[in-house]
C-alpha cells in the first residue's frame, strides 16, 4: 500500500548573513518556520521508475540522479547496506521553483523520513541528520520541519522560542531567484555590520509580538534580490499597502515574499484581494509554525484559506 509524506514550505522569518568564513561559506543565523502547505511524496513498493515528478510546478524538473530527492534516496540506500525491496517515489510539486521556500530541500527531507519509515529501516535521528547535512544547507531544518534557529551553514539547529501559529500570505510573482545568483549579487553589495544573532525572547504570545520583534531583524539577501528582480519590490510594496499586513518580507533568496497577519480571517481576506489585483501571481494564505510533517493533506485548504471563503 502506498505511503506518503508532506514536504512543507520553509519560510525565513529573518535571515542574517555574515562575511565569508575560512571554509568559503557565509555563516548565517535564521529563524525558520514551516507552512501548512507544500509538496507531497508517495512511496510505492514494486517496480517502476525510481522517481517521478508531477504537479503544478513539476514541469521542467528532471528525475535524474542530480535531483535532491534522488540523492536522498541514494544516501539512504548506501547507509542501509542491506538489500531493500524495489520501490518508487512520486513527487507532486505544489511549490514554485527557486522561490525561497526550500521546496527541493523539504522534498529531500521528506524523502529521508518517508523511506526510513515506510521500509522500517530505523536508521535513527543522528544518521538522518548527517544525511540531511550532506544534501544541502536547508535540508537539516527541513528534516526537523518545526520552528528552529539555524546557525553556521544551516546545520546547527536550536529550537525556536514557543510561538503561536502565524496566519500569513505567501506571494510569488512568477520569477525564479536562484540562490547562487542572489549570493553573488550580495557579495558585490555592502556587507551587513550588525549582529548575526538577535536577542530572542523566551516566547512569543501573539502574531503581533512576532512581527514587532522581526522589525528589528532583516533578510540580508533582500537588497540583492531586489537588485536582480524589481518585481519583488512591487510585491513588498503591495503587501505593505493593506491593513491586514503586520510585516512583509522576502523569504530566503526569494522571490517569494510573505505577509504576517493577526488572524486567519485577515490572511484569507488579504489573499483574496491580492488575487483580484494580481491574477497571474502565485498567492496562498497559510499558517506558519509547525510541525506540519503529517498534519495537512497537500490539497486541503489551510485555516487561513478557509477563512477567506
Amino acid at each position: 500500500m502506498p505511503q506518503d509524506a508532506f514536504a512543507p514550505a520553509k519560510v525565513n522569518l529573518f535571515l542574517h548573513i555574515g562575511p565569508v568564513a575560512g571554509d568559503g561559506y557565509h555563516p548565517i543565523c535564521s529563524l525558520m518556520v514551516f507552512a501548512d502547505l507544500g509538496d507531497r511524496l508517495v512511496l510505492t513498493r514494486g517496480g517502476g521508475p525510481a522517481l517521478s515528478i508531477d504537479g503544478p510546478f513539476g514541469e521542467g524538473l528532471t528525475a535524474d540522479a542530480g535531483n535532491l530527492v534522488a540523492r536522498a534516496r541514494a544516501a539512504v540506500l548506501t547507509l542501509a547496506q542491506i538489500d531493500l525491496p524495489p520501490f518508487e517515489l512520486a513527487v507532486t510539486k505544489r511549490l514554485p521553483l527557486a522561490s525561497g521556500l526550500g521546496g527541493g530541500s523539504s522534498d529531500a527531507a521528506a524523502a529521508l523520513r518517508l523511506i526510513d519509515g515506510a521500509l522500517n529501516l530505523n536508521l535513527g535521528a543522528e544518521a538522518l541528520a548527517k544525511m540531511a547535512e550532506s544534501l544541502g544547507a536547508d535540508v537539516p531544518a527541513c528534516l526537523a520541519a518545526r520552528p528552529v534557529v539555524a546557525w553556521g551553514r544551516g546545520q546547527r539547529l536550536e529550537a525556536a522560542p514557543p510561538m503561536p501559529a502565524l496566519p500569513a500570505v505567501l506571494v510569488n510573482p512568477g520569477v525564479a531567484a536562484p540562490t547562487a545568483e542572489i549570493f553573488a549579487i550580495f557579495d558585490r553589495l555592502e556587507a551587513r555590520d550588525g549582529r548575526l544573532d538577535p536577542d530572542l525572547p523566551r516566547a512569543f504570545e501573539t502574531p503581533g509580538e512576532v512581527a514587532q520583534f522581526l522589525l528589528g531583524c532583516s533578510n540580508d539577501l533582500e537588497p540583492a534580490a531586489l537588485a536582480r528582480d524589481s518585481v519583488i519590490g512591487e510585491v513588498l510594496t503591495l503587501l505593505g499597502e493593506h491593513s491586514e499586513t503586520l510585516l512583509a518580507r522576502l523569504s530566503g533568496s526569494g522571490a517569494t515574499c510573505f505577509a504576517l497577519c493577526a488572524t486567519d480571517n485577515g490572511a484569507g481576506r488579504l489573499a483574496a484581494r491580492l488575487r483580484e489585483l494580481r491574477p497571474g501571481w502565485w498567492i496562498e494564505p497559510c499558517q506558519l509554525g509547525g510541525p506540519w510533517t503529517g498534519s495537512r493533506d497537500a490539497g486541503a485548504p489551510s485555516p487561513a484559506a478557509k477563512a477567506g471563503l
